[in-house]
C-alpha cells in the first residue's frame, strides 16, 4: 500500500510541471503600450500587469513605441502565445485597425486604453480620458494665468494620435472666446520632450513676444520650460500641461508650471483589465458602452500636495 501510495504521489508531482504550464498558457494577458521612457506610458503598463497578476493571470508588457509594424508584431507574439486577452495602447488611430482585426481574427479579445482607433465594434472596449473634458479645463485654468491679451503658441502632440486633435480642438474653443489672444505659432512636438524643447526655441526665435504657451501633454511643455528657462524667458511665459505626470507635479511646486490636466490612467488601465476578466469569464465587458470616458482633473498650486502617487490626486 505504501509502494502504491509513493507511485501516485510521484505521479502526480511529475504531471504538475505540465498542469502549470498549461494553466500558465491558458491565463496569459499582454498589454501593449506606447514607450514606457515616457512615466504615463510606464505607469500604464505597470498598472494593467499589477492588475491582471492580481486577478490571478500572467501578464507581459510591450512596448511599440509609436510604430505599427512593431505594434503588429506583438499581436502576433500575442496570437503566437495563446494570449486570452490584449490590453492595447494603439500607435495609431487608423494604422492600428489591421493590428486589432488580426488579434480578432485569432480569437483573442481586444481592450483598447488612452487612444481610439477610428472604427467601432472590432475592440470590446475603448477606455480613455475625456479628453474634450480635459482641454477645456486646461484651456480655462490657463487664461486664468496668462490673462486675456496677448500672443501665444501651442505645443501638438502626435498627428496620429486623435487624442492630439481633440485637446487642441478643446484648447481652441475656449481660447477662440478671447478674440485679444492670439494664435501665432503651432508645431507638432509629437509628445516629445526634447521635440517641445527645440520647437520653443523656434518659436521663441519668430515670436519673442509670446506671453503663453498651451502644451497637448506635459513632456513638451517640460522642453518648452527648459528652453525658456535657457533663454532667460520663463518669468514671462506661462506653460500649462497635460497629463499629471510626476514631473509635471515637480514643476508646478517649483513654480515653473502653472497647472497640469491629470488624465486617470491609474483607473483606466485597470478597468480595462477587469473587463477583460470579465468577458473572459462571462462574455460580457459590464460596462454600457465599447467607448468609455474617464473625466481628467485639474492640477494646480492650489492642490498639488494632494498628488500621492504617479498619476493619483486623492480627494
Amino acid at each position: 500500500m505504501f509502494k502504491k501510495g509513493l507511485r501516485i504521489v510521484m505521479a502526480a508531482v511529475a504531471i504538475a510541471p505540465l498542469l502549470t504550464g498549461a494553466a500558465w498558457a491558458a491565463g496569459q494577458m499582454t498589454i501593449i503600450v506606447n514607450d514606457p521612457s515616457n512615466p504615463y506610458w510606464l505607469t500604464e503598463g505597470n498598472i494593467a500587469k499589477a492588475t491582471a497578476e492580481k486577478l490571478g493571470y500572467t501578464a507581459t508588457v510591450g512596448a511599440h513605441k509609436g510604430d505599427t509594424n512593431t505594434e503588429s508584431n506583438l499581436i502576433d507574439t500575442a496570437i503566437t502565445n495563446k494570449s486570452v486577452a490584449i490590453i492595447l495602447d494603439p500607435a495609431n488611430a487608423d494604422g492600428s485597425v489591421g493590428a486589432v482585426k488580426k488579434a480578432v481574427a485569432a480569437g483573442i479579445p481586444v481592450f483598447l486604453v488612452n487612444a481610439e482607433i477610428n472604427q467601432e465594434g472590432l475592440a470590446k472596449a475603448q477606455l480613455v480620458s475625456n479628453n474634450a473634458q480635459g482641454a477645456a479645463i486646461g484651456a480655462q485654468q490657463w487664461v486664468e494665468a496668462v490673462g486675456d491679451k496677448g500672443n501665444y503658441a501651442e505645443l501638438f502632440g502626435s498627428p496620429s494620435d486623435n487624442n492630439a486633435a481633440t485637446r487642441s480642438n478643446g484648447y481652441e474653443t475656449v481660447l477662440t472666446q478671447y478674440p485679444d489672444l492670439k494664435k501665432v505659432a503651432q508645431e507638432v512636438a509629437n509628445w516629445d520632450r526634447t521635440q517641445g524643447h527645440n520647437k520653443m526655441q523656434s518659436i521663441l526665435q519668430a515670436h519673442p513676444d509670446i506671453i503663453g504657451v498651451i502644451s497637448g501633454n506635459d513632456e513638451m511643455a517640460l522642453g518648452a520650460i527648459a528652453a525658456l528657462k535657457e533663454a532667460g524667458k520663463l518669468a514671462n511665459v506661462k506653460v500649462g500641461g497635460f497629463d499629471g505626470s510626476p514631473d509635471a507635479v515637480a514643476a508646478i511646486k517649483a513654480g515653473e508650471l502653472q497647472y497640469t490636466v491629470l488624465q486617470p490612467v491609474a483607473v483606466f488601465s485597470a478597468e480595462a483589465v477587469k473587463q477583460a476578466d470579465s468577458f473572459i469569464k462571462t462574455g460580457k465587458t459590464g460596462a454600457a458602452s465599447e467607448k468609455q470616458l474617464f473625466d481628467c482633473i485639474l492640477i494646480t498650486k492650489d492642490n498639488v500636495n494632494k498628488y500621492t502617487a504617479p498619476f493619483v490626486l486623492s480627494e
